[in-house]
């Protein structure tokens, strides 16, 4: 292993094509007038900040924590059409959804997203029998033209060579569907890029800490640095407020008397080592409404997801015993206890759905987006589903053009001529790029390891290339950043220079999987830090 007395010789002589650094960034932020400022690094404030990019507007993203710090990377990595929503009778929201869904893994994303079979497991004395879970996935995989193939019911002993932590008592039928899965932070990643590709401006770790009013309209923000105090701020045409779980606290800062607009509902995951390989998800219903998931994701298991409201401040949102425990029990409905044991439990993490304001339980309540227009002119943004960010970025923009006095619809493209499936950066076949870093992605020099080069390859797609490259010029960043975990430390040095990373959360939690495996440990939190203040 590389020790930290290495670590000063990596990464040391910048190569071209390095981001800008912070003060470059705040000096631009400062000196210009912006069409838009985005307020918010979610998914949210990224799809649209790219959206309006693509549209010719000047635009500008902030965000207090780090890109996809919060809720977007703490989903359930899933790119779905909603099965549940069937039961509510939503028939056009899931073609909608699956649209989307196959649209992004199929034609933007491949790189990134993946398919995943899920098997429904019907157990006697369900909330839910056989013919109508047969239906019901036949229905779903109709509403995606069969573009996964035709949902189905299979045998229990078919499916238990699937999943073989399956419990088989009392099983009676297993129905099964397809949808994609991701890996949620570095889809953010990859629009945050398409965005900057596209000509927007952008700073993480980075505060709003008031708005700029001219003649009682928001037109712009007073910033901090985090990272180092500096003070700036930013001018704009119009502000849209996407700070998720925050934004009632920023639609507070444009009107004191503001009213609140949405309500919080947390929902927990855990990450367990898995005990033998599975060859399908699990969906397993636990009543009339709800669905708990069982998600091979990358080496490891994902357990979730609960649902219940959250009152308190959302930077203190975390998993505690109780949603463990209801994990776990919810699990056991359709796993075996062996693959159950705490001692398998790697990381444990927890996001914040936010959803439209009112009463009732929030598991029925709609995941839908609300757009709302404050009394100094801001836009606030909230709400809505990971598979549907394109749409709900263009939804934002067609918000936009339709403003009173339409402040920016002269200057935009209008969305309807932007491209319909434009790609996220490093589109490309995994498969085919895994196979060339395996044939000649270690020259000179040993070969890449199979693990390392299909983790690069569906992390990055034809950027891995780049990363292959680092490693090949200096060797030291061939090595694998702990001994368990495919991950290499050009990874670090490569998101340390081109993807805005500043901390090691930043690298060990958004850029690689290092924190959700369970191996953030001290020695390598030190040593990553160590790579970022070189680079600074």
């Amino acid at each position: 292993m590389t020790t930290l007395q290495s670590v000063p010789s990596l990464g040391t002589h910048p190569a071209a094509g390095h981001l800008p650094s912070r003060a470059e960034t705040r000096e631009r932020l400062s000196k210009a007038t912006y069409d838009l400022l985005v307020i918010g690094g979610g998914i949210l404030g990224i799809s649209t900040a790219w959206h309006a990019a693509q549209s010719g507007l000047r635009v500008a993203l902030v965000d207090a924590g780090d890109f996809a710090g919060a809720t977007s990377s703490a989903s359930s990595k899933l790119l779905h059409g909603g099965l549940r929503y069937l039961q509510t009778g939503a028939v056009k929201l899931v073609a909608e959804n699956h649209f989307e869904r196959r649209a992004v893994s199929r034609q933007v994303a491949p790189h990134l997203a993946n398919p995943l079979t899920f098997y429904l497991p019907v157990y006697k004395g369900g909330p839910h029998g056989a013919a109508k879970l047969g239906a019901g996935v036949f229905a779903y995989s109709a509403l995606s033209a069969f573009g996964d193939g035709v949902g189905h019911l299979l045998s229990p002993a078919k499916a238990a060579q699937d999943v073989p932590e399956l419990r088989t008592d009392n099983l009676k039928a297993v129905a099964v569907y397809g949808d994609d899965q991701m890996n949620d932070a570095r889809m953010a990643l990859m629009t945050v890029r398409a965005a900057v590709e596209s000509g927007a401006t952008v700073l993480n770790h980075a505060e709003v800490t008031g708005l700029r009013f001219t003649r009682g309209r928001v037109t712009g923000a007073e910033l901090r640095d985090r990272l180092d105090g500096s003070e700036f701020g930013v001018d704009a045409r119009l502000v849209l407020n996407a700070t998720g779980p925050w934004v009632d606290h920023l639609r507070r800062m444009e009107d004191p008397n503001a009213a609140p607009s949405i309500r919080l509902s947390k929902g927990a995951h855990l990450v367990l080592k898995r005990t033998s390989p599975w060859k399908a998800a699990l969906a397993t219903p636990i009543d009339k409404y709800r669905i708990t998931f069982a998600l091979p994701w990358e080496d490891m298991l994902l357990l979730g997801t609960t649902d219940e409201e959250y009152e308190g401040d959302p930077a203190d949102v975390a998993v505690n015993e109780k949603d463990t425990a209801q994990i776990l029990d919810e699990a056991a409905f359709s796993i075996r206890d062996q693959q159950l044991s705490r001692d398998l439990i790697t990381y444990a993490f927890a996001g914040l759905r936010v959803l439209p304001g009112g009463p009732g339980d929030t598991s029925k309540a709609k995941r839908e987006t609300v757009v709302t227009e404050g009394r100094g002119g801001m836009l606030s943004v909230a709400g809505g589903k990971w598979t549907t960010f394109r749409h709900i970025g263009r939804t934002v923009m067609n918000k936009l053009a339709a403003l009173p006095g339409r402040p920016l619809a002269d200057d935009m493209e209008p969305i309807a001529s932007l491209p319909k499936r434009l790609p996220l950066p490093g589109i490309a076949n995994p498969n085919a790029v895994a196979h060339r870093l395996l044939v000649d992605g270690g020259t000179p020099g040993p070969r890449m390891a199979a693990d390392t080069a299909r983790h690069l390859a569906t992390h990055y797609g034809s950027l891995a290339f780049d990363i292959a490259r680092l490693a090949n010029e200096t060797p030291e960043l061939a090595e694998r950043i702990h001994p368990d975990a495919p991950e290499i430390w050009a990874q670090v040095a490569y998101a340390r220079d081109h993807e805005w990373a500043e901390t090691a959360d930043d690298v060990l939690r958004r850029r690689t999987t290092l924190t959700i495996r369970g191996l953030a440990t001290d020695d390598v939190r030190g040593r990553v830090e160590a790579m970022l203040r070189r680079g600074a």
